[in-house]
């Protein structure tokens, strides 16, 4: 099979998953609204697992949405184009998804005062958890629960201000490898965040979603290091 149908492939079992994981949350609404006979599920606290989840997944899936448009503009490699369609398109509807879970919760989309990003991981600001999974996607350089960032870095993996500059400025295969390194570094951080809710959540919905984050993404991960050791370079240390 070559790369290219393989990345087909991949995408077309992502999108599956995607809608089923879809019709499974229509379910949980319907039960939570007394539609269905199934009893109504209780509803997850600001504080959980659940909500911090949500929350913060949404934002960090942002940043690997604008990330993706940016790259999309600046490089006409069609295997990097096609990675950044793929990346945009699953997480913008994942994201979609995690802000669903929030309105239907009647939670709000902030933390809640004292608990700051990953809040609902509280093991991450120790670097036990996100150690495990690389040291750069960590907490380091995050004070405290507070919510102040470092560059605009909010959650571990996440790129900071200063790196989305220097994405917007490059081209070509600069352009490319940087896009590869960063991605690389923010769905390190991302599975981290997803383990820690197949972890800690409660909902089964979101549970499942999570898991399915932790296999798409380790599979991108693999991806991503082939595309960037064809360019010459590889994985930030």
């Amino acid at each position: 099979m070559s790369p290219s149908l393989s990345r087909r492939t991949r995408w077309a079992t992502g999108s599956a998953v995607a809608l089923a994981l879809l019709f499974a949350g229509a379910a949980t609404v319907a039960s939570a609204r007394g539609d269905g006979a199934a009893p109504a599920p209780r509803t997850p606290s600001a504080e959980s697992a659940d909500a911090g989840f949500a929350r913060d997944m949404a934002v960090h899936h942002q940043q690997a949405v604008e990330m993706s448009f940016i790259v999309r503009d600046v490089t006409r490699d069609d295997d990097v184009r096609r990675l950044a369609y793929d990346i945009a398109n699953t997480q913008a509807n994942q994201r979609g998804m995690l802000l669903g879970w929030l309105d239907l919760w009647e939670l709000p989309k902030t933390a809640p005062d004292g608990q700051g990003p990953m809040g609902w991981m509280p093991d991450a600001h120790s670097g036990h958890d996100m150690a495990s999974m690389n040291g750069k996607a960590g907490m380091d350089g995050m004070e405290g629960s507070g919510g102040t960032d470092r560059d605009g870095a909010l959650m571990p993996g996440m790129a900071t201000r200063t790196e989305l500059n220097r994405l917007r400025a490059a081209r070509g295969e600069q352009a490319e490898i940087l896009f590869l390194q960063l991605m690389t570094d923010h769905h390190e951080g991302g599975v981290a965040m997803a383990r820690g809710c197949a972890e800690r959540c409660t909902v089964p919905v979101e549970k499942r979603l999570a898991q399915g984050m932790v296999e798409a993404q380790r599979s991108e991960l693999d991806l991503m290091a082939d595309m960037l050791a064809a360019r010459g370079a590889a994985p930030r240390p």
